[in-house]
């Protein structure tokens, strides 16, 4: 009688454990949409905050005159565009990404390199003299988009996913060149891009999903290729 109720327990505990792994998974896949989303929503408040009146933009753009003297622009002048088409369109790239990510199971892991490649590609950007300024969703965006290559190519089924990602970034980086010209003029846009941070975005995200993957994984296996 004792053994039966004993087995009995242990079945139910071990049932309760599956559906708790169930549960802390599930909410794991949401991670990097929820993360995605969240900085898309800031865009959108900051967009209509400054429309309003509430904000001055002016106070929330990273400028390189003020050195680190307001910190939080390192953050906030990501959120920030003065054209409507400029944050439309780094907006829907992020929405991409989100998705995309979500559909390659991205884990908490992901969205943490994201977080941390944000404000690094600000910081940056004092490596550029000829960088004054800078605000803007693109160096985010070019960081979320080495971290989906890079969770990709984890994957041996989307390796070539994660390939023709990181390539396909690797070639609009050169094309661009933002380690040599920094800041140029775009027709398309009508305004001064700061290509180098398209630079130090992408290779934040490299980084810091390099470094997620190397602890996460103890330095075992072959890394994302």
């Amino acid at each position: 009688m004792a053994a039966g109720r004993s087995r009995a327990l242990d079945s139910l505990l071990q049932q309760k454990s599956i559906s708790s792994s169930g549960s802390l998974a599930l909410k794991a896949q949401f991670v990097w949409p929820a993360t995605c989303a969240a900085l898309i929503v800031a865009c959108a408040v900051f967009w209509f905050a400054a429309r309003g009146g509430a904000i001055g933009p002016q106070d929330w753009v990273w400028h390189a005159s003020d050195g680190l003297g307001r910190p939080w622009t390192l953050w906030s002048s990501a959120l920030v565009h003065h054209l409507p088409p400029h944050g439309i369109g780094n907006v829907l790239a992020l929405a991409a990404l989100a998705v995309l990510g979500h559909t390659l199971a991205a884990t908490p892991n992901d969205a943490a390199a994201l977080l941390l490649a944000w404000p690094l590609s600000a910081l940056a950007l004092f490596l550029w003299p000829q960088v004054t300024g800078f605000h803007g969703l693109s160096g985010v965006v070019h960081a979320a988009v080495a971290i989906v290559a890079m969770r990709a190519a984890a994957d041996p089924a989307m390796r070539w996913l994660g390939q023709f990602l990181a390539l396909g970034l690797l070639f609009k980086l050169a094309l661009e060149h933002g380690w040599a010209a920094p800041v140029g003029y775009h027709s398309d846009w009508g305004f001064n891009v700061v290509y180098a941070a398209h630079l130090t975005g992408a290779l934040a995200g490299f980084l810091f999903a390099g470094l997620f993957w190397l602890f996460s994984s103890g330095g075992k296996g072959a890394p994302p290729s």
